[in-house]
């Protein structure tokens, strides 16, 4: 069997907005509710991947990567602007407003209230 991973937690100063959020942005569906008591607010990313954003005290961010394609990119570069949440292309400056990513020609890097680094990277 081919190791896949299935979700992971991602911490959250409040998990229904961080899905919310992050759901709008990269395009996706908030789903139910879930974990006991619902205390996890998924969002499905892919057919095999979900982040679970469960709310904690003080979070501490983490860095999730994903690749696009260039036309999803273009449309997450558009809900960012939209939105006006600040992007950049540097993960120690991820509001410096460039898409110059070092390791790929387009890219960006964005952060939520919980100090999740979120990064795009597109192959063209």
């Amino acid at each position: 069997m081919t190791i896949t991973l299935n979700h992971t937690i991602v911490p959250a100063v409040d998990n229904r907005e961080a899905a919310r959020f992050f759901a709008s942005v990269m395009g996706l569906e908030e789903m139910p509710p879930a974990g006991r008591d619902g205390h996890f607010a998924p969002v499905r990313v892919n057919d095999t991947l979900t982040l679970d954003f469960m709310t904690v005290d003080d979070p501490v961010g983490v860095h999730l990567a994903f690749d696009v394609d260039p036309a999803t990119f273009d449309r997450i570069l558009a809900r960012l602007r939209e939105a006006r949440v600040p992007y950049g292309s540097d993960p120690a400056h991820p509001d410096n407003g460039r898409i110059d990513h070092p390791l790929c020609p387009r890219g960006l890097f964005f952060v939520d209230s919980a100090r999740n680094l979120y990064e795009v990277m597109s192959p063209a």
